[in-house]
Protein backbone atom coordinates (compact mmCIF):
# COMPACT_ATOMS: atom_id res chain seq x y z
CA UNK A 1 0.00 0.00 0.00
CA UNK A 2 1.69 3.15 -1.19
CA UNK A 3 -0.50 6.15 -1.87
CA UNK A 4 0.45 9.67 -2.87
CA UNK A 5 -1.80 12.71 -2.78
CA UNK A 6 -1.01 16.35 -3.45
CA UNK A 7 -2.48 18.97 -1.19
CA UNK A 8 -1.13 22.49 -0.84
CA UNK A 9 1.81 21.42 -3.00
CA UNK A 10 2.93 18.77 -0.51
CA UNK A 11 3.15 15.04 -1.10
CA UNK A 12 1.67 12.61 1.35
CA UNK A 13 2.60 8.92 1.36
CA UNK A 14 0.90 6.06 3.22
CA UNK A 15 2.83 2.82 3.66
CA UNK A 16 1.36 -0.32 5.21
CA UNK A 17 3.86 -2.12 7.45
CA UNK A 18 3.21 -5.39 9.28
CA UNK A 19 4.67 -6.76 12.51
CA UNK A 20 5.13 -10.53 12.43
CA UNK A 21 6.70 -13.16 14.66
CA UNK A 22 5.82 -15.59 17.42
CA UNK A 23 3.52 -14.70 20.29
CA UNK A 24 5.09 -12.76 23.20
CA UNK A 25 8.21 -11.61 21.35
CA UNK A 26 7.21 -8.00 22.06
CA UNK A 27 5.58 -6.88 18.82
CA UNK A 28 2.83 -4.87 20.52
CA UNK A 29 5.28 -3.15 22.86
CA UNK A 30 7.55 -2.24 19.96
CA UNK A 31 4.58 -0.56 18.31
CA UNK A 32 3.47 1.11 21.56
CA UNK A 33 6.98 2.44 22.15
CA UNK A 34 7.33 3.76 18.61
CA UNK A 35 3.84 5.24 18.19
CA UNK A 36 3.12 6.50 21.72
CA UNK A 37 6.42 6.13 23.63
CA UNK A 38 4.69 3.72 26.01
CA UNK A 39 5.58 0.30 27.41
CA UNK A 40 3.30 -2.23 29.06
CA UNK A 41 5.23 -4.70 31.27
CA UNK A 42 2.14 -6.85 31.77
CA UNK A 43 0.72 -6.62 28.24
CA UNK A 44 -1.47 -9.50 27.13
CA UNK A 45 -1.34 -11.32 23.79
CA UNK A 46 -2.94 -9.43 20.93
CA UNK A 47 -6.41 -10.65 19.97
CA UNK A 48 -7.04 -10.32 16.25
CA UNK A 49 -5.51 -7.28 14.54
CA UNK A 50 -4.65 -3.75 15.66
CA UNK A 51 -2.90 -0.90 13.88
CA UNK A 52 -1.43 2.52 14.58
CA UNK A 53 -0.53 5.33 12.19
CA UNK A 54 2.68 7.24 12.71
CA UNK A 55 3.92 10.26 10.74
CA UNK A 56 7.56 10.56 9.68
CA UNK A 57 9.47 13.17 7.72
CA UNK A 58 11.56 11.63 4.95
CA UNK A 59 13.59 14.03 2.80
CA UNK A 60 11.13 16.81 3.52
CA UNK A 61 8.08 14.69 2.62
CA UNK A 62 5.41 13.65 5.08
CA UNK A 63 5.14 9.88 5.22
CA UNK A 64 2.46 8.03 7.18
CA UNK A 65 3.33 4.54 8.32
CA UNK A 66 0.24 2.43 8.99
CA UNK A 67 1.66 -0.28 11.24
CA UNK A 68 -0.36 -3.45 11.72
CA UNK A 69 0.07 -5.74 14.71
CA UNK A 70 -1.49 -9.18 14.87
CA UNK A 71 -1.57 -12.18 17.17
CA UNK A 72 1.26 -14.67 16.80
CA UNK A 73 -0.82 -17.66 17.90
CA UNK A 74 -1.76 -20.28 15.33
CA UNK A 75 -5.50 -19.98 16.08
CA UNK A 76 -5.56 -16.48 14.63
CA UNK A 77 -3.95 -17.39 11.29
CA UNK A 78 -7.33 -17.08 9.52
CA UNK A 79 -6.70 -13.34 9.18
CA UNK A 80 -3.42 -13.97 7.36
CA UNK A 81 -4.32 -13.01 3.77
CA UNK A 82 -6.11 -9.80 4.68
CA UNK A 83 -3.36 -8.88 7.13
CA UNK A 84 -0.60 -9.05 4.53
CA UNK A 85 -2.55 -7.59 1.62
CA UNK A 86 -1.03 -4.31 0.46
CA UNK A 87 1.92 -4.45 2.86
CA UNK A 88 5.14 -2.89 1.55
CA UNK A 89 7.18 -3.28 4.74
CA UNK A 90 7.59 -5.79 7.56
CA UNK A 91 9.30 -6.12 10.92
CA UNK A 92 10.05 -9.78 11.55
CA UNK A 93 10.51 -10.04 15.31
CA UNK A 94 12.04 -12.69 17.57
CA UNK A 95 12.97 -12.71 21.25
CA UNK A 96 16.74 -12.97 21.85
CA UNK A 97 16.02 -14.82 25.13
CA UNK A 98 13.91 -17.55 23.46
CA UNK A 99 15.69 -19.53 20.75
CA UNK A 100 12.49 -21.16 19.53
CA UNK A 101 11.21 -17.77 18.35
CA UNK A 102 14.40 -17.39 16.29
CA UNK A 103 14.14 -20.91 14.91
CA UNK A 104 10.62 -20.09 13.66
CA UNK A 105 11.79 -17.13 11.54
CA UNK A 106 11.90 -19.28 8.41
CA UNK A 107 8.21 -20.13 8.76
CA UNK A 108 7.28 -16.46 9.14
CA UNK A 109 9.38 -15.49 6.13
CA UNK A 110 7.67 -18.14 4.06
CA UNK A 111 4.25 -16.91 5.15
CA UNK A 112 5.19 -13.32 4.28
CA UNK A 113 6.42 -14.32 0.83
CA UNK A 114 3.35 -16.46 0.22
CA UNK A 115 0.69 -13.91 1.15
CA UNK A 116 2.22 -10.51 0.38
CA UNK A 117 1.38 -8.76 -2.88
CA UNK A 118 4.93 -7.79 -3.78
CA UNK A 119 8.53 -7.78 -2.57
CA UNK A 120 8.25 -6.43 0.97
CA UNK A 121 11.06 -4.43 2.60
CA UNK A 122 11.83 -6.53 5.68
CA UNK A 123 13.99 -6.01 8.76
CA UNK A 124 14.84 -8.85 11.13
CA UNK A 125 14.44 -7.58 14.70
CA UNK A 126 16.02 -9.27 17.71
CA UNK A 127 13.89 -7.81 20.50
CA UNK A 128 14.45 -7.69 24.29
CA UNK A 129 18.14 -6.86 23.99
CA UNK A 130 17.96 -5.65 27.60
CA UNK A 131 17.77 -9.31 28.72
CA UNK A 132 21.54 -9.74 28.39
CA UNK A 133 21.87 -12.49 31.01
CA UNK A 134 19.03 -14.51 29.47
CA UNK A 135 20.27 -14.26 25.85
CA UNK A 136 19.92 -17.49 23.85
CA UNK A 137 20.49 -16.05 20.36
CA UNK A 138 23.73 -14.19 19.64
CA UNK A 139 23.88 -10.98 17.65
CA UNK A 140 26.13 -12.76 15.13
CA UNK A 141 23.46 -15.41 14.53
CA UNK A 142 20.87 -12.75 13.85
CA UNK A 143 23.16 -10.90 11.44
CA UNK A 144 24.07 -14.11 9.64
CA UNK A 145 20.43 -15.09 9.08
CA UNK A 146 19.55 -11.60 7.89
CA UNK A 147 22.43 -11.58 5.40
CA UNK A 148 21.47 -15.01 4.10
CA UNK A 149 17.87 -13.92 3.54
CA UNK A 150 18.66 -10.44 2.22
CA UNK A 151 17.09 -8.64 5.18
CA UNK A 152 18.01 -5.61 7.23
CA UNK A 153 18.94 -6.46 10.84
CA UNK A 154 18.78 -4.73 14.20
CA UNK A 155 18.46 -5.59 17.89
CA UNK A 156 15.97 -3.60 19.95
CA UNK A 157 14.52 -3.18 23.42
CA UNK A 158 10.98 -1.92 23.76
CA UNK A 159 11.65 -1.66 27.51
CA UNK A 160 14.47 0.89 27.29
CA UNK A 161 13.64 2.18 23.76
CA UNK A 162 16.95 1.06 22.25
CA UNK A 163 16.85 1.15 18.43
CA UNK A 164 13.03 0.99 18.30
CA UNK A 165 12.60 4.15 16.23
CA UNK A 166 15.59 3.21 14.05
CA UNK A 167 14.01 -0.16 13.20
CA UNK A 168 10.79 1.40 11.90
CA UNK A 169 12.57 4.32 10.22
CA UNK A 170 14.91 1.96 8.36
CA UNK A 171 11.95 0.19 6.75
CA UNK A 172 10.05 3.38 5.92
CA UNK A 173 13.11 5.11 4.43
CA UNK A 174 13.92 2.11 2.23
CA UNK A 175 10.31 1.92 0.96
CA UNK A 176 10.41 5.64 0.20
CA UNK A 177 13.76 5.32 -1.60
CA UNK A 178 12.49 2.43 -3.74
CA UNK A 179 9.33 4.35 -4.61
CA UNK A 180 11.34 7.47 -5.47
CA UNK A 181 13.62 5.50 -7.79
CA UNK A 182 10.60 4.01 -9.57
CA UNK A 183 9.04 7.46 -10.02
CA UNK A 184 12.31 8.84 -11.47
CA UNK A 185 12.65 5.86 -13.84
CA UNK A 186 9.05 6.29 -14.98
CA UNK A 187 9.60 9.99 -15.63
CA UNK A 188 12.77 9.27 -17.63
CA UNK A 189 10.93 6.73 -19.78
CA UNK A 190 8.11 9.19 -20.41
CA UNK A 191 10.62 11.84 -21.49
CA UNK A 192 12.32 9.41 -23.89
CA UNK A 193 8.99 8.34 -25.38
CA UNK A 194 7.86 11.96 -25.72
CA UNK A 195 11.15 12.79 -27.46
CA UNK A 196 10.72 9.98 -29.95
CA UNK A 197 7.16 11.03 -30.80
CA UNK A 198 8.13 14.69 -31.04
CA UNK A 199 10.81 13.78 -33.61
CA UNK A 200 8.23 11.97 -35.75
CA UNK A 201 9.73 8.55 -35.14
CA UNK A 202 7.55 5.46 -35.08
CA UNK A 203 7.71 3.42 -31.88
CA UNK A 204 7.43 -0.30 -32.70
CA UNK A 205 6.83 -2.69 -29.81
CA UNK A 206 8.11 -6.26 -30.08
CA UNK A 207 8.57 -6.13 -33.84
CA UNK A 208 10.96 -8.56 -35.53
CA UNK A 209 13.31 -7.58 -38.33
CA UNK A 210 10.94 -8.62 -41.15
CA UNK A 211 8.16 -6.49 -39.67
CA UNK A 212 10.49 -3.50 -39.35
CA UNK A 213 11.69 -3.95 -42.97
CA UNK A 214 8.13 -4.17 -44.21
CA UNK A 215 7.19 -1.02 -42.30
CA UNK A 216 10.15 0.87 -43.78
CA UNK A 217 9.25 -0.34 -47.34
CA UNK A 218 5.68 0.92 -46.94
CA UNK A 219 6.84 4.25 -45.59
CA UNK A 220 9.38 4.72 -48.40
CA UNK A 221 7.23 3.33 -51.28
CA UNK A 222 5.92 5.50 -54.11
CA UNK A 223 2.26 6.19 -54.95
CA UNK A 224 1.34 4.45 -58.18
Amino acid sequence: MAFRSEEAQTEDYLFKIVLIGDSAVGKSNLLARFARDEFYPNSKSTIGVEFQTQKLDINGKEVKAQIWDTAGQERFRAVTSAYYRGAVGALLVYDISRRQTFDNIGRWLNELQTHSDMNVVTILVGNKSDLKDAREVTTAEGKSLAEAQGLFFIETSALDSSNVAVAFQTVVKEIYNILSRKVIQSQELQKKDSGRLANGKTVVLQADESQEAEAQTKQGGCSC
